[in-house]
């Protein structure tokens, strides 16, 4: 645009008036319609290109999907309110509860993750009961929130973030850990399935049949779910 001004403006001056005069007030008219015009189309262009990128806090009321196991459909309502509270997508935080605990609220794995979002001794403060459900998802979900964050929305590196250390984000999906990467598949395609709006879920099932499974008969008994 700067090259295109300065050969009008080394035009000599007699002709710019002619052109001028010539043109009359349409160019005075004409000439600002087409600026607002232009800016319109580039502001609806942008406009649509961010509505294309749906964060998973942009869906907050959303009722969790069907597909979800009995175990975490048990904690519907208490999902919705920990998602409300941390801006995230209820079926964002189904899906990680899912896989990580299918809703045992005392599931504590080898290496000292606990509870419903099987969260790591050190992200408790001193005096939490890292297995009362709410603390838990306090401490989890602040957690998953800060991965979504530098993950940039990017729900599968998120994922990751969660599972792997934050520190993964930024690193080649091949440098991760074979259960990071397993479980940003897992976590990614479940939550694929429940933004598209299916009934069932072919990751999920995937999942279940991987061993999955195994882990909802324990929360079932848990829960009391005769199901």
């Amino acid at each position: 645009m700067q090259n295109n001004r300065n050969k009008i403006n080394n035009k000599p001056q007699r002709k710019r008036r002619q052109t001028d005069q010539s043109t009359g007030c349409l160019s005075g008219f004409f000439i600002p319609l087409l600026i607002v015009l232009f800016i319109g189309i580039i502001l609806a262009s942008n406009t649509t290109t961010f509505s294309k990128i749906q964060l998973p806090g942009a869906v907050q009321n959303k009722p969790l999907a069907p597909f979800f196991t009995p175990e975490i459909q048990h904690w519907s309502n208490s999902i919705s309110r920990w998602a409300n509270e941390h801006s995230l997508d209820p079926n964002f935080v189904a899906t990680v509860m899912q896989i990580e605990s299918c809703g045992n609220p005392e599931s504590l794995s080898g290496a000292g993750a606990a509870g419903l979002f099987q969260v790591m001794p050190f992200h408790f403060a001193e005096g939490d009961d890292s297995f009362d459900p709410d603390t838990n998802a306090l401490r989890g979900l602040t957690y998953l929130e800060n991965s979504l964050t530098a993950a940039n929305g990017d729900y599968r590196l998120a994922f990751a973030g969660y599972n792997g250390g934050i520190g993964v984000i930024s690193q080649p999906d091949s440098d991760w850990a074979d259960e990071t990467q397993r479980y940003a598949y897992w976590g990614s395609g479940i939550y694929e399935d429940a933004q598209q709006n299916l009934v069932n879920s072919p990751r999920l099932n995937e999942w279940l049949n991987a061993g999955g499974d195994a882990l909802c008969i324990l929360a079932k008994q848990k829960l009391g779910i005769s199901q």
